[in-house]
C-alpha cells in the first residue's frame, strides 16, 4: 500500500495534484488506516496515470470523469471531438503568433501588405520618415474602419505615385517640416503646394486630389493627430486655406481668404 506521496511519485504528479483530483471527485479518496494515513493500491496508480494523461492531452477536468467512465466507442467519439477543438485552438494560437510576429515588423502592425508597400514606396521616393510615420498612423484607423476600401484606395495611390508631380508634392511636404511657424519659407511652400494641387485638380478633377470619401468628422480626427505629431503642418494648412485649399487628410477647395502674409516673396 502506498502513501499519498508515493502514489504521486509513481504517477508522475504532485501531491497537490492528487488532492486536487480528490476534490474534483476524479480519484476516489480512501479511508484512513489505524495510523491516520490514507493508503493507496496499484489501482489508484493506474487511475491517476489515466487522469494525468487525459489532463496533459488538454482534456478539461470537467470531462475527464466522463471519459474515464465511457465505453470504447463513446471514448473514441469524445477524443475525436476534443482533438478537433484542440486543432481549432492551435490554428487560433498560430494566428496570434503571426500577429505578435508583426509587432517586430514596424509598419506591418495592423496594416495590410499593400499599405506597407505604399509606405516603402514613399521611402524610396525620398519622403521624410516623419511624413511616412504620419501616413502609417493615418492608414491604421482607415484600414480598421473600412478594410474593404483599402484595395481601391491603394490602387489610386499607386497610380498617383507614378506621377512625378505627386512625388514632388510629398517632397514639398517633407521640406516644410523643418520650418518654424513664422518662417517665410512656409508661405512660399504654401504657394507651391496650392499651385500644384490646383493644377492637378484642374487636369484630373477634384476627386483625383481627394479620393478617400471620408466623412468630415473622421478626417478632422486624423488631421488632429497629424497636427499634434507635425506642428508645422497646421501652419502650412492655414496658409493653404488662404490659397484655396484646406484639409490634410481630406483636401477640399475653399474660397481663398484675403492674403495678409508678409515676406513670402510674391
Amino acid at each position: 500500500m502506498l502513501t499519498i506521496g508515493e502514489l504521486a511519485a509513481y504517477a508522475g504528479v504532485t501531491v497537490r495534484a492528487v488532492r486536487h483530483y480528490h476534490a474534483k471527485g476524479l480519484l476516489p479518496e480512501p479511508e484512513r488506516d489505524h495510523s491516520g494515513y490514507r493508503r493507496y493500491d496499484a489501482g489508484a496508480v493506474v487511475e491517476l496515470v489515466r487522469i494525468r494523461t487525459l489532463a496533459e492531452a488538454g482534456v478539461p477536468l470537467a470531462r475527464v470523469r466522463e471519459l474515464l467512465q465511457a465505453g470504447e466507442e463513446e471514448f473514441a467519439a469524445a477524443v475525436a471531438e476534443i482533438d478537433e477543438r484542440l486543432r481549432g485552438e492551435i490554428r487560433e494560437r498560430r494566428r496570434h503568433r503571426a500577429r505578435i510576429a508583426r509587432l517586430a515588423a514596424g509598419d506591418s502592425l495592423a496594416l495590410p501588405q499593400e499599405v506597407v508597400d505604399f509606405l516603402d514606396r514613399l521611402r524610396a521616393l525620398g519622403v521624410d520618415e516623419r511624413i511616412v510615420r504620419v501616413e502609417r498612423d493615418g492608414w491604421i484607423p482607415l484600414a480598421a474602419r473600412s478594410p474593404e476600401r483599402v484595395p481601391e484606395w491603394m490602387a489610386r495611390k499607386r497610380e498617383q505615385l507614378a506621377d512625378p508631380r505627386i512625388a514632388g508634392f510629398y517632397r514639398t511636404l517633407s521640406a516644410a517640416l523643418d520650418h518654424t511657424d513664422d518662417n517665410p519659407r512656409l508661405a512660399g511652400l504654401a504657394d507651391e503646394l496650392a499651385a500644384y494641387i490646383t493644377r492637378v485638380a484642374d487636369e484630373q478633377g477634384d476627386c483625383y486630389v481627394d479620393d478617400t470619401g471620408l466623412e468630415p468628422p473622421f478626417a478632422e480626427l486624423l488631421d488632429t493627430h497629424v497636427f499634434a505629431t507635425l506642428p508645422p503642418a497646421r501652419r502650412l494648412i492655414e496658409l493653404l486655406t488662404k490659397r484655396g485649399w484646406t484639409g490634410w487628410t481630406k483636401l477640399e477647395r475653399v474660397d481663398p481668404a484675403p492674403d495678409t502674409d508678409q515676406g513670402h516673396g510674391r
